[in-house]
């Protein structure tokens, strides 16, 4: 299993986005995101000063269907 680098909200955002992922809503520092004909949202952590943590990040991939080498491939 490739290792997971250290990634602030906005690069994760970048990268869901990519994949097909939309932004629909924030509230705090949490930003919402639904993929369309899919029941799932994500909930990224966009905070200023610190990166999302890496296990925090790894069960984001896993609800969005994605493998950790295809989430590389996106940032």
């Amino acid at each position: 299993m490739a290792k997971l680098p250290v990634l602030r909200g906005d690069k994760v955002l970048k990268a869901f986005s990519k994949a097909g992922w939309v932004v629909v809503r924030q509230k705090g520092s949490h930003v919402i995101m639904i993929k369309k004909n899919l029941d799932i949202t994500l909930s990224v952590p966009v905070h200023k000063s610190k990166p999302v943590k890496r296990g925090t990040l790894r069960d984001l991939i896993k609800d969005a269907d994605l493998t950790v080498e295809d989430f590389l491939k996106l940032i």
